[in-house]
């Protein structure tokens, strides 16, 4: 509400400003306006509404990037939602400038749509929100258009976003338990090849690692794993990863990119 009546009140200021000028550069009569506030001999009225238009125009939207998102009406639910545009909207808030994310989420019954996330990021959070990244998106059953980034922190929305991997054969059958429950340990990338597939936007690669549990002798194990194009660069020979590997079987080896805490 508050954002709609800031919105009004400067439209009304440019529709003002607006005939001033163009009184101004074409009025054939000077002494006379349609505007109120207006005199022939009276420049405090344009000078105000000037700097009152400005002022809004800065601080106007960052009043509304500042009020809260409306709360999510009734029931939610968890889904994956992937990047398809970033876009600033020129705004920022102590040099941090605002973006509009639009993003395809995949709902819990299979359908999908389009929404939209406002929200600031500094340059470094900027990169983590490529077109094609996925995001747990937490969206109301009441309102599509009312969505918000989940806590990845939360075990219940680490746990949604792996089920949906596995729903979508990201995660090899073989490599389901490892991947959900096997013990955690650094690991290096001794060899990768792709192998073709393309799935969901990510392409599989069969990897050789060298995993590395601490104070454990070490031991290299084959796998295959599915990452994004843009995640490639993490995934090369010599970077550092994480592997879930069984304790009866330490060569079932599940890997990820980034540490996992336990749930």
């Amino acid at each position: 509400m508050i954002r709609i009546i800031v919105t009004a009140i400067w439209l009304l200021l440019s529709a003002w400003l607006l005939i001033w000028v163009g009184e101004g550069l074409f009025g054939v009569d000077q002494r006379s306006s349609i505007l109120p506030f207006r005199g022939e001999d009276t420049l405090g009225a344009p000078i105000f509404i000037g700097v009152a238009w400005g002022l809004i125009l800065t601080f106007g939207g960052t009043m509304g990037a500042l009020i809260p998102r409306k709360r999510m009406r009734g029931e939610t639910h968890l889904g994956v939602g992937r990047i398809v545009e970033v876009s600033r909207t020129g705004l920022t808030v102590n040099d941090v400038p605002q973006y509009d994310l639009f993003v395809r989420v995949a709902a819990a019954d299979g359908t999908e749509f389009i929404s939209r996330l406002r929200m600031l990021l500094d340059p470094v959070e900027q990169g983590a929100v490529e077109p094609g990244i996925p995001l747990p998106i937490r969206y109301s059953l009441a309102d599509h258009d009312s969505v918000e980034i989940a806590d990845m922190n939360d075990a219940s929305v680490r746990e949604a976003m792996l089920d949906w991997r596995i729903q979508r054969g990201l995660i090899a059958p073989r490599l389901v338990r490892a991947r959900r429950s096997g013990l955690q340990a650094p690991a290096s990338v001794l060899s990768i090849r792709p192998t073709g597939v393309r799935r969901e936007g990510q392409i599989e690669l069969e990897l050789r690692l060298l995993v590395a549990p601490e104070g454990q002798q070490s031991w290299e194990a084959d796998t295959t794993v599915f990452v994004y194009p843009e995640a490639l660069a993490r995934v090369q020979v010599g970077s550092p990863v994480w592997a879930r590997y069984l304790r009866e079987d330490p060569h079932t080896v599940a890997m990820t990119i980034e540490r996992e805490d336990a749930a």
